[in-house]
């Protein structure tokens, strides 16, 4: 399966996530299996899609053997890029979250929000699942925003959205998610690139 080949270097800004650990780059805070002829559709290298899906199931299950019941943690990345979401019972199993995911191949960040809650981790996977579906059939529905270049996460209501844009692109798709029923919170994270290295992301015309 072909995908796009072209590396293009983001501008990143930061903005409102309450955990960050970065290499040397900022973040703004606050992609699909394709094939045929919408290959064009994920922002990210080949390599790099198989880098992220690595790093999600090495996280996972570190941080299973680690942690067993104690948390319940979702890992998604992005570009290596990686939001950290769910419950964990104290301050301490919270940062072994970070540390555990930090160590695993090819991270180049932690957005850290996992919650600390004093009952018992609880599942809301649900109801997050509903707002999830909500969300990127809007996105898809708005037309004006290629629904396939955003990545949605929701966690307790509060709505993570993800992935390679523009800022105009990013501020419709958070505007989008802010209007659906069900979302609390919209929070931003993604790696925000000009409108030029979009139009080089492009596929070449036909001939």
């Amino acid at each position: 399966m072909n995908r796009i080949s072209k590396w293009a270097a983001t501008a990143l800004a930061a903005v409102t996530l309450s955990t960050v650990l970065t290499g040397c780059f900022p973040l703004l805070l606050g992609g699909a299996v394709v094939g045929g002829t919408a290959v064009y559709t994920d922002r990210r290298t080949s390599g790099i899609q198989l880098e992220d899906e690595a790093i999600e199931l090495k996280a996972s299950n570190r941080l299973r053997t680690t942690l067993g019941e104690r948390a319940r943690v979702s890992v998604v990345s992005y570009n290596r890029l990686v939001l950290l979401t769910g419950e964990v019972s104290g301050e301490a199993d919270r940062a072994v979250v970070a540390r555990v995911v930090a160590e695993v191949d090819n991270v180049r960040a932690i957005v850290n929000e996992v919650t600390v809650v004093s009952a018992q981790p609880t599942n809301t996977q649900a109801t997050d699942a509903i707002v999830t579906g909500k969300v990127k059939a809007s996105l898809v529905d708005s037309k004006d925003i290629f629904a396939q270049s955003v990545k949605v996460v929701t966690e307790r209501g509060t709505v993570y959205l993800m992935g390679r844009v523009t800022e105009r692109e990013a501020q419709r798709a958070t505007d989008i998610a802010r209007s659906i029923g069900g979302v609390d919170k919209v929070v931003r994270v993604f790696e925000v690139i000009t409108e030029a290295e979009l139009a080089n992301l492009q596929p070449p015309p036909r001939r």
